[in-house]
């Protein structure tokens, strides 16, 4: 394995320009979670690198958003127990159709900016040249690359798929972005969201006031009720950050609505948070509203085992043999490895190439991470195997 490993290093360090053409490509595409032509037509583009390379796509087709595609080399099998490589990435956008016409794909002073450049086009880029090395260099090893297209909503569609893929996995790499410090990430925070709609009942505010029940005063109880749940020290935070409500400002509000945004370390605190975020939704406090409540959008966090441990030992070893000092760190944001880490397979994030600032217009990644990091991956594969 130890020619092989070198030949794929070496093959991969001069894949820096195709690996930069293809970014480039896909990020011109808009692909927000919403537009499923988009997504899919970021899937078309894979599936034709693929082919190039003698690499079998499967899709597994989707009524509303991006098709789940699914590549593989060597003996990769289903339903066998834990014998695979998984490499784990997302197509869909935060983006709105027509950003990609807007500031289309570009590179100033060694970073590449555009609509999903990092988060995660370039994670995809990666994942399909690690691909295509092993299968050129190392066709045995089982390798999986799964591409799915509604993480930045919740992956609802795809959760199922994620977690099936995962049991069958020995080691999960998701390309997320590596962290703007270089850093891969060992730990992630879980999170969901709840949306509520209260009804009241409208009256003229000054002439008939203790006729109406003000459904924006009982959405002020919701929100300083929710808010308290926040244990800073524990993690655990609570953001109300939409609202909407009321038809003028001399009528008690016949309705408004809210948008509350969880997060939280641990799945104990999660369950403990559904429980007591029930009790607050269940109720109402001002006389005359009430409430309807509906649980959406959820992930699990990635909680470090022994076996993900493991697992980041070899990929900052891997690291360290080219030279790179990075090491693990804790984010609070969530992603899909969350889900294959609750399979339990070893599962490592954020190692996909360097950026930072994604779901902005300065979204960027560090180009010269883009074969850089694949490299550290494809090394980290050869010591799982």
């Amino acid at each position: 394995m130890q020619e092989q490993n070198a030949a794929i290093s070496t093959w991969l360090a001069e894949q820096q320009e195709a690996m930069i053409q293809l970014l480039s490509q896909l990020v011109n595409i808009d692909s927000g979670s919403y537009d499923k032509d988009g997504v899919d037509a970021v899937g078309v583009r894979l599936t034709d690198f693929f082919a190039e390379h003698d690499i079998h796509v499967t899709t597994t087709p989707n009524a509303h958003f991006g098709d789940i595609l699914r590549a593989a080399t060597g003996d990769a099998k289903e339903g066998s127990g834990r014998h695979n490589i998984l490499l784990m990435g997302h197509r869909d956008t935060v983006f709105p159709k027509g950003e990609a016409a807007r500031r289309p794909f570009h590179i100033s002073a060694g970073r590449a900016y555009g609509p999903g450049v990092a988060d995660m086009k370039a994670g995809l880029v990666m994942n399909a040249f690690i691909m295509a090395a092993f299968k050129r260099f190392a066709p045995e090893v089982p390798l999986v690359a799964l591409m799915t297209g509604d993480e930045e909503i919740g992956s609802g569609t795809s959760r199922a798929v994620i977690e099936h893929e995962a049991k069958q996995a020995i080691a999960v790499f998701n390309s997320e972005p590596g962290r703007a410090s270089g850093n891969v990430v060992t730990g992630r925070k879980g999170g969901f969201t709840y949306r509520f709609d209260i009804t009241g009942k409208a009256a003229h505010s000054g002439v008939n006031f203790t006729d109406g029940a003000s459904a924006i005063g009982e959405l002020a109880h919701k929100i300083t009720a929710l808010h308290g749940l926040t244990r800073i020290e524990d993690g655990i935070t609570l953001n109300v950050g939409l609202v909407k409500g009321g038809h003028s400002v001399n009528t008690t509000a016949p309705d408004a609505s809210g948008e509350v945004d969880v997060r939280f370390i641990t799945n104990e605190q999660r369950d403990e948070l559904f429980a007591k975020i029930e009790a607050i939704l269940s109720s109402t406090t001002t006389p005359g509203t009430s409430i309807k409540a509906e649980r959406k959008s959820g992930f699990l966090p990635l909680v470090p085992t022994a076996g993900s441990e493991l697992l980041t030992e070899k990929y900052l070893l891997s690291a360290h043999e080219m030279g790179l000092s990075i090491s693990g760190e804790f984010t609070g944001g969530c992603a899909d490895s969350g889900f294959a880490a609750s399979t339990g397979a070893p599962t490592i994030c954020g190692v996909g190439p360097v950026g930072g600032k994604a779901h902005t217009v300065e979204e960027y990644i560090e180009v010269a991470s883009l074969s850089e990091r694949a490299r550290v991956v494809a090394k980290t594969i050869t010591k799982c195997i």
